[in-house]
């Protein structure tokens, strides 16, 4: 079967990210510079070649002053990594729609194996005549494992942000 090219659409997709401030709430972020191509052998995804970057410059958390600390040398040193890079071969059924996709996250310059929980939206034409395919993305990753490790203690000996980001993304590819 022929090679089939997928590139992400980025006015329908998006990628954020919770974490715990303080213990008691979630701060919400989002990168709006990323890309991401698949390969696969016709619709089917389940041995897709997927690469997926975002330029981490571009993360925002709705607080200037927080994104210009997140971009600093205490958290992603945005100048010496630009980018976070994802990279997997395939997803593994879980069933229905529900799959896995192991693969490669590259942050802060350090790599370390991540697991994505994907549930697929399915396959369709939009008005417009493009083949369009649908994913819903999570994953929790330890932010330690990637060298970001700055903290603060609270008065009552807490800790300022937590270890634990839940990553979520919405994406939408256009076939090519």
């Amino acid at each position: 079967m022929a090679t089939t090219k997928w590139v992400i659409d980025p006015s329908h997709s998006e990628i954020q990210f919770k974490i715990r401030h303080l213990m008691i709430t979630n701060v919400t972020g989002s990168f709006q510079e990323f890309a991401s191509t698949a390969e696969t052998e016709g619709d089917d995804f389940t041995k897709a070649k997927i690469k997926f970057t975002a330029k981490v410059d571009s993360i925002t958390t709705g607080n200037e002053q927080r994104d210009g600390h997140l971009k600093s040398q205490d958290f992603f040193e945005t100048e010496k990594y630009p980018e976070l890079v994802f990279e997997a071969n395939g997803l593994t059924a879980k069933g229905g729609d529900e799959y896995v996709a192991e693969g490669d996250l590259t942050l802060h310059g350090i790599t370390r194996k991540v697991k994505l929980s994907i549930e697929a939206g399915g396959v369709v034409k939009d008005p417009y005549g493009q083949t369009k395919a649908g994913f819903s993305v999570s994953t929790k990753i330890n932010r330690k494992d990637f060298g970001l490790n700055w903290n603060a203690a609270t008065e009552a000996g807490g800790v300022v942000v937590s270890d634990e980001v839940r990553v979520s993304a919405e994406v939408q590819y256009v076939k090519q």
